[in-house]
């Protein structure tokens, strides 16, 4: 039989507690898989055959550790025995499950558990392992996989903790003794039914006398009644929770608790003052802030909001009082203009009225309280002041220029009765229709008038009595209407006339307006001016409702003998004097379908005989044709290129013309063609820019008056006769002497040394560059030496 020993004697009792329900449990709390025989769950257990249990070969203890062990050594658990094991080396202890190995270790050998690092309950409570006995050669197991478990034992290392600490808590003022604030509640780590670890009692530390706390559940109240917001209105409490039920060596933790005593209406509001006085100009304006008074009341928020009213005083309906609802003071408002004149200074009676109150509360007196305000009114130079502000006038259109029209009147309110001046304000009189006399006030005309144009003038009256004291008056003057005015057509109207037309059929009504609005309203009377009266092709019907009808006299209107036919028609009003006016109305004569609708008017176009359509077609493409070939040769034009070499009679300043043909030298003929060179100044001009006959030596000396052509030169004097040509033109035109002509000829010989012949300076008569240092550059540089190596400029070797 394998059983487990507890060495440590202080788990002794423990264990002896724990083997009666281990008892119960069978076989001392293995695991059914330990090998022992048991029926199915599900079946009635036989008490035979629970008697007749077979024997277990393992029988332990559940094993007890302490937590927080600080000995150096391991820790010894337990120790586990077969009765299989001989003490002959050949049985092994194997241990797994939670913590195996890593906490918890066992010798092989002994059976011997240890605890190898430090346990928190706290952490973990208990461990479950697996027991078992295996032969050490062949690793087989000789006794059954049992389970086993490790448990930590709790003691006291945790402190109460108040989780959600610190607290706010409120509690209204003048609040009766034993009023519960709040409830405060620590929790302890510890194993609640392990000892008196967990078990927590409350005190305070700090905050008494006015508040307390039950030790068992945590509840403060008050300890103190009627306790003052006013006087305190905030408390700050220490509260404490310790465990072992507070015994000595128990642990404990605190926390703070904020109490702030919330208010109530418990203070009436109350006048600083039986009285008060207040001065204000009399130019205050109406709804102008007159004065503003406060009572106080040491209660906050809705508890001091108060209401004022005006009780009685000798100045009715002058002013009133609200209150501000940011400062809770009351605001006396203007209602009606101050007069010094007239009354300067007013008595009032305000009375000020909690909104809120606590009827818990009345016994401490009305909420409610009076006090006096005078107002005094302090005299201004006030501006004039017209006795009607608005004065209403009315003039005839016809009225002539100085005609009086109204008055208007201003007296100064002050004591002082200044004298005053009038003006118009000219703003509302641009194009000064009126004026007014500076001392009457009498308003006239000062320009013809037209209703028409403007039927009301809306006038600013200015009464100045000085530069700062200016009053202001309105003056509406209305223009009344005289007929002045012809009635004329209504509209421009476009009369049309079918030449089916059958007579007295009606082809227009008309209609006519006036400018004038006559109070009886307009009648028009309309009528054909005298040089139509009696003519054979229309009538006009009066229709006696400021209409007239056009109707025709006769058929057979033709728009080739007449299209147009101008009717005068006469419209007099019923004014007086009465006003006419005569106004032509065009009717155009039209080729109608049969529902009367025009379908052309106006005079009948003549088709004369001309060209046919082929031949009109045929002109047109010989147009055409015409324009394309003209836009050809202008392109054409535009598209010719220069010559490249410039005639004598262009202008070559500032030329330069390049050949970027290159021969193999004197000998070669065939890479270049001299015939080009010897015909480029073949025709030749020399009156053309020229004015004088220049005297420039040549390198042949000519018989007098003979010179032959260039085709009879050989080639090497063609090239210099040309070339000094050039320099002739260059250096002796008149017309240009600070500009100079070079051109570029690329002609060598072949196998030069310098492969290339560069570009040769411009030789002039009064050149003084030295070029005899061509002639020791060897005989291929011999013809430049013979051209350019003399100086003097008078001859030239050859």
């Amino acid at each position: 039989v394998m059983r487990a020993r507890h060495t440590h004697r202080s788990c002794a009792l423990t264990l002896l507690a724990l083997l009666f329900p281990l008892w119960e449990w069978g076989c001392w709390g293995l695991n059914p898989n330990s090998g022992d025989l048991e029926k199915s769950p599900h079946s009635d257990p036989d008490p035979w055959e629970i008697l007749n249990r077979h024997k277990r070969s393992w029988v332990w203890n559940q094993f007890f550790v302490l937590e927080e062990y600080t000995g150096n050594e391991p820790l010894y658990v337990g120790k586990l025995h077969s009765d299989v094991d001989k003490g002959d080396g050949k049985v092994k202890y194997v241990l797994s499950g939670e913590g195996a190995t890593s906490i918890f270790t066992i010798d092989e050998n002994t059976g011997d558990i240890h605890a190898t690092k430090r346990l928190d309950r706290e952490a973990q409570a208990y461990y479950t392992l697996q027991a078992q006995a295996v032969d050490r050669l062949t690793n087989l197991p000789v006794e059954p996989k049992s389970e086993f478990v490790v448990k930590v034992q709790d003691i006291n290392d945790n402190e109460p903790k108040f989780l959600d600490g610190p607290y706010l808590a409120g509690v209204p003022e003048m609040s009766p003794l034993g009023t519960m604030v709040v409830q405060v509640a620590a929790t302890d780590a510890d194993d609640p039914t392990y000892g008196n670890s967990a078990r927590v009692v409350y005190s305070i530390i700090h905050g008494q006398p006015y508040f307390s706390v039950e030790p068992k559940t945590g509840v403060i109240r008050t300890a103190l009644p009627n306790m003052d917001r006013e006087t305190r209105d905030q408390y700050v409490l220490v509260i404490q929770a310790k465990d072992m039920v507070g015994q000595m060596g128990g642990l404990s933790g605190t926390t703070s608790v904020t109490v702030t005593l919330t208010d109530v209406n418990d203070n009436p509001p109350r006048f600083t003052h039986k009285s008060y006085q207040y001065t204000v100009l009399e130019s205050l304006p109406v709804q102008s802030v007159v004065a503003r008074i406060k009572a106080a009341d040491f209660d906050i928020g809705s508890n001091a909001e108060m209401d004022y009213r005006i009780m009685d005083g000798d100045g009715p309906g002058m002013f009133n009082i609200t209150t501000d609802e940011d400062t809770q003071e009351g605001v006396i408002i203007l209602l009606k203009p101050l007069d010094f004149e007239t009354k300067s200074s007013f008595s009032l009676r305000i009375e000020v009225t909690n909104r809120n109150i606590d009827s818990d509360f009345l016994s401490l007196g009305p909420f409610s309280d009076t006090t006096s305000v005078k107002v005094t009114v302090e005299d201004v130079n006030e501006p004039p002041v017209f006795s009607s502000p608005l004065s209403k006038m009315v003039v005839s259109e016809d009225a002539k220029v100085g005609t009086s029209i109204g008055r208007v009147s201003a007296h100064d309110p002050d004591t002082s009765n200044s004298a005053i001046r009038y003006s118009i304000d000219r703003n509302t009189d641009l194009e000064r229709f009126f004026n007014v006399d500076a001392l009457s006030g009498v308003i006239s005309t000062a320009k013809p008038l037209d209703r028409e144009a403007n039927s009301i003038h809306n006038l600013t009256i200015f009464a100045i009595e000085n530069p700062t004291q200016i009053g202001k008056g309105i003056a509406l003057i209305t223009v009344q209407d005289i007929n002045d005015n012809a009635p004329v057509f209504a509209i421009d109207y476009e009369t049309l006339l079918c030449e089916n037309a059958m007579p007295g059929q009606v082809i227009q009504t008309i209609s006519a307006v006036d400018k004038d609005e006559p109070l009886s309203g307009h009648r028009f009377y309309f009528a054909l001016a005298a040089p139509a009266a009696g003519n054979l092709n229309f009538t006009l019907r009066d229709n006696k409702d400021n209409t007239a009808s056009i109707l025709t006299k006769r058929g057979g209107f033709r728009r080739r003998e007449q299209p147009v036919y101008h009717l005068p028609v006469l419209i007099v009003d019923s004014g007086s004097p009465a006003l006419s006016s005569t106004n032509t109305l065009s009717v155009r004569v039209c080729d109608c379908d049969s529902d009367g609708v025009a379908l052309s008017c106006g005079a009948v176009a003549y088709t004369a005989t001309g060209l046919s359509t082929g031949a009109l077609l045929a002109i047109l493409g010989c147009i055409i044709t015409l324009l394309v070939m003209v836009l050809l040769i202008v392109t054409m034009r535009r598209r010719r290129k220069e010559p490249l070499i410039l005639e004598e009679e262009r202008d070559i300043r500032e030329n330069i013309v390049r050949y970027d043909d290159e021969g193999g030298g004197e000998e070669d003929t065939e890479a270049f063609d001299m015939v080009t060179l010897r015909n480029l100044n073949v025709i030749r001009d020399p009156s053309v820019r020229r004015d004088v006959t220049p005297d420039t030596p040549t390198f042949f000396h000519y018989p007098s008056g003979t010179r032959p052509s260039y085709k009879s030169l050989p080639d090497n004097v063609v090239f210099r006769e040309f070339i000094w040509d050039r320099l002739k033109d260059a250096d002796v035109d008149p017309s240009a002497p600070p500009y100079d002509s070079l051109q570029t000829y690329a002609f060598e010989g072949s196998g030069s040394v310098a492969e290339s012949l560069s570009s040769l300076e411009s030789l002039s008569t009064d050149s003084d560059q030295n070029y005899d240092y061509l002639s020791n550059w060897g005989p291929r540089f011999k013809k430049l030496a013979d051209l350019y190596g003399n100086s003097d400029g008078t001859s030239v070797l050859s």
